[in-house]
């Protein structure tokens, strides 16, 4: 688990293809020595698990599906990626929580300066756009970000100076593709008014009552 506040950038060395998956070869910081394999770390907003280190040098597998869903695959020999490691349970939660699986990927619009900020706006695929509120969270590349507004197909969010220093979203451009992680509460909400609404959770009917001696030998109760 996450909290989307980017603690700094690595850069890919290498990335190779494994079968149907991939592995990744990632520069950390050396903030980052305290990892270890085994550990999660989010790389772009995708969770990933350290499978070995040498040096500075940390190898990292990715599925297939991470592949489809996420930008990973798009990485090269010297991109820079957001890197944050898993949250403790005594850490502060400044963000908001952020499980590193991705739901899909957006389109970067259009960065503009707002005074000292930055105002930017992406595109979604509508399934996705679906969950998405006004000043409600939502991950970009694993930075967790307040939407400032919303369509079916489309949010803004601005961004500070101090996340564009510490992120990659200053190298970013209109055209780019970011990963989107949707806030998991409004995909619980979701799923149970779904659950509620296509399948009832009470299985008490007429015929029930009945089978168990309510009401007379007409029906009636």
């Amino acid at each position: 688990m996450f909290t989307g506040l980017i603690e700094a950038v690595g850069e890919v060395r290498e990335i190779r293809r494994a079968g149907s998956g991939a592995i990744l070869m990632l520069r950390m910081p050396p903030t980052f020595s305290d990892c270890r394999p085994g550990d999660s770390i989010a790389v772009d907003g995708v969770c990933l698990t350290i499978t070995g280190i040498t040096g500075d040098l940390s190898s990292l597998d990715i599925s297939m599906e991470t592949l489809e869903r996420s930008t990973l695959g798009e990485l090269k020999g010297g991109s820079m990626v957001n890197l944050e490691r898993a949250m403790r349970l005594s850490d502060r939660l400044g963000g908001h929580l952020v499980s590193g699986h991705v739901d899909g990927t957006g389109i970067l619009k259009s960065i503009r300066r707002e005074g000292r900020s930055w105002r930017i706006r992406i595109s979604l695929d509508p399934s996705l756009g679906r969950y998405l509120i006004e000043k409600g969270s939502i991950a970009v590349d694993g930075i967790s970000v307040t939407v400032n507004d919303c369509t079916e197909n489309s949010f803004s969010v601005a961004i500070i100076p101090e996340t564009m220093r510490k992120t990659t979203l200053l190298k970013k451009r209109a055209g780019d593709t970011v990963n989107i992680e949707i806030d998991m509460i409004s995909k619980f909400i979701d799923q149970r008014e779904g659950t509620t609404l296509k399948e009832p959770r009470s299985k008490i009917d007429r015929d029930m009552l009945t089978s168990f001696g309510f009401g007379d030998s007409d029906g009636h109760f």
